[in-house]
């Protein structure tokens, strides 16, 4: 696969490019943003960062085989082709896409994006959908012929690597492809290049507002994916359709960004593809799906919890959106999901009370799941509830999600989650200042245990028979940040040694 650098520069929007300088040459390797990585007669995307800009290392690119340079510095004097641009991060993306001959063209594309519920309403759709379409989640991406592992703490993999994945997919004869896009990921451009059918919004609440700057900014980033419908390539008589949870106090916001069609989902009478009857069971949960007021079908799923349900709501528009699918295809699909990794997931070591660990790491999903977990109590035991909250981000949330907790559980366990190069004992103390608005007696319905091994096996050993335990915050992740390194962590293996007796230690000592 080889392409003429000005093939690629041309396939940018108008007015991306200001100068190509030192002639033409053939790209035979695939465009890369490390120095490090850049494989010989690919591309080298030099971006300004906030820690390092990556100019400085062209001439590492140059020494590793590129072929040629993209960068936004009026350079001059480099031995090979070079283009200078006008934002480097934008134009990654398409430069990949054009690298692989645009594969989302050849698929249908729906993505999911919103602040909780991505991963499990992806997987929905993956599974009604599958073996026909790929997926890029938090925690694979199934490109035809293999899964793969997507990272650590990313939920939208690189530019380079996106277009890579869509081209496997083309490349396995798949008719379609569903991608979880985060705000980051549409904010830093890693989406562009991707030409969209189908734009599936779950809900948006308070998150990233380390990164964002404001809530208007963060809805902006998230909305960009619905703009995208207007400006992607069309394929065939596939038409472009936006997917909106009504019970969003947002959904007029992204209603208005023009679409083919508009389908709105929810359990509000507002919603015409609604959930109703909703019957929460001890295997899972049963609802009747309606279009306004006519019942079409009953469905049932293991998964818990009426944000479940509007994820479920979620999968099924978004999978009928791309053609005619049996009902009895969509309640196999939906069916067919027992559960996702690190969501509502239960861990049994045989233990007299339910240990559940979960990915809710913001007060919105803090208090679904925890409202999900009381109403499974159904009247008896206690509700335990351990977490944490990053560092070097959103600080709001710290004590938000304190108060939520404090006002929902019983007993609030606040411990370590990736603290990064902050004090986790400021964390912590924020985190408990959050209990402590709501009524809350430290030593009494919260305690503070740094290290989160620790703290998860003393949650454990307060339980009795009848009560739930719940970890919430990591759910799937195989890692933990302390200082700048990622040492390996897993919840639920924490949870499994905890119902065993003794505490997980592959931390290090959880210092304050």
């Amino acid at each position: 696969m080889g392409k003429l650098f000005s093939e690629l520069l041309a396939s940018l929007p108008a007015d991306h490019v200001i100068k190509q300088l030192g002639g033409d040459i053939e790209i035979t390797a695939p465009v890369s943003e490390s120095a490090q990585t850049v494989e010989p007669g690919g591309v080298f995307v030099a971006r300004p960062g906030l820690r390092v800009d990556g100019h400085d290392f062209i001439e590492q690119a140059m020494a590793n085989g590129a072929a040629a340079i993209v960068g936004e510095k009026a350079l001059t004097d480099l031995p090979i082709p070079y283009a200078q641009v006008q934002n480097s991060e934008a134009i990654l993306g398409w430069l990949a896409a054009a690298y692989y001959d645009f594969p989302s063209r050849k698929l249908t594309v729906i993505g999911v994006t919103g602040t909780n519920g991505k991963t499990t309403t992806s997987t929905l759709i993956h599974s009604i959908l599958r073996p026909a379409f790929g997926y890029i989640s938090t925690l694979a991406a199934d490109l035809g012929d293999a899964t793969t592992d997507t990272g650590l703490h990313v939920t939208t993999p690189s530019a380079p690597q996106i277009q890579a994945y869509l081209a496997r997919m083309v490349e396995n004869g798949l008719r379609g492809c569903i991608i979880e896009m985060t705000s980051h990921g549409l904010a830093q451009g890693r989406l562009n290049g991707i030409d969209i059918d189908v734009a599936v919004l779950t809900n948006l609440t308070h998150e990233h507002l380390d990164y964002h700057g404001s809530f208007a900014n963060y809805r902006a980033a998230k909305a960009r994916m619905f703009e995208m419908l207007g400006t992607s390539y069309r394929k065939r008589t596939q038409p472009k359709i936006s997917i909106i949870n009504t019970d969003d106090p947002n959904a007029d916001h992204f209603t208005a960004i023009p679409a083919d069609q508009t389908m709105l989902y929810g359990l509000s009478n507002g919603a015409f593809y609604r959930a109703q009857n909703i019957q929460h069971l001890p295997d899972g949960t049963h609802f009747e799906f309606a279009l306004s007021d006519k019942v079409v079908a009953a469905y049932d799923t293991a998964l818990v919890g009426d944000f479940n349900v509007q994820n479920c709501l979620a999968a099924i528009c978004a999978a009928s959106s791309i053609g005619e699918i049996s009902i009895s295809h969509l309640r196999e699909g939906i069916a067919a999901v027992k559960g996702v990794p690190g969501r509502m997931e239960r861990i049994d070591e045989g233990q007299t009370f339910t240990a559940i660990v979960d990915f809710a790491h913001t007060p919105d999903a803090l208090e679904k799941v925890l409202q999900t977990a009381r109403h499974m109590l159904d009247g008896g035991g206690r509700l335990i509830a351990v977490f944490g909250s990053a560092g070097l981000r959103d600080v709001e949330k710290r004590r938000l999600m304190a108060e939520t907790s404090a006002q929902l559980a019983d007993m609030t366990v606040l411990t370590a989650e990736d603290p990064r190069t902050e004090s986790l004992e400021d964390i912590l103390e924020m985190m408990a200042e959050g209990c402590r608005s709501q009524g809350g007696v430290e030593g009494e319905t919260f305690i503070r245990v740094p290290d989160r091994g620790e703290a998860i096996y003393q949650a454990c050993q307060m339980a009795q028979t009848g009560d739930i335990v719940i970890s919430c915050g990591k759910g799937h992740e195989q890692s933990m940040c302390f200082g700048t390194v990622e040492h390996p962590w897993d919840d639920r293996d924490a949870m499994r040694a905890a119902l065993r007796g003794a505490p997980l230690r592959t931390l290090p000592t959880a210092s304050v």
